[in-house]
């Protein structure tokens, strides 16, 4: 717990400024990140070929987890699409795209 207590007095308080909007805020400021990066690196098409492989993986096991209990998420929109958040939904396309963004910059074709 004190790693959390430190994180969270060291870090701007962002959700009172986005209140229900904050996951979905951080999520478009990361996949504009995401996005740049793969155009840079010329790798949008095949990142979206990898996304779409990964996507069903990735909805079941963030499915499975919020279903059990796993995590809550407090800053949300309460939107949901197919028995998860929508901002899961853009996490789940998010988070390999600046993976895939990163990497292609590191190591080019």
């Amino acid at each position: 717990m004190l790693v959390s207590s430190v994180a969270s007095t060291a870090l701007p308080d962002i959700g009172a400024v986005f209140g229900p909007y904050t996951y979905l805020a951080s999520e478009i400021a990361f996949g504009t990140v995401a996005l740049a990066l793969l155009v840079r690196a010329d790798a949008l098409r095949r990142a979206g070929k990898t996304i779409l492989v990964l996507y069903p993986v990735a909805y079941f096991w963030d499915w499975y987890t919020l279903t059990i209990g796993v995590f809550a998420i407090r800053l949300r929109t309460g939107v949901d699409l197919l028995g998860i958040p929508i901002e899961e939904h853009l996490f789940m396309v998010v988070v390999p795209a600046l993976v895939i963004g990163l990497h292609e910059n590191l190591h080019g074709r």
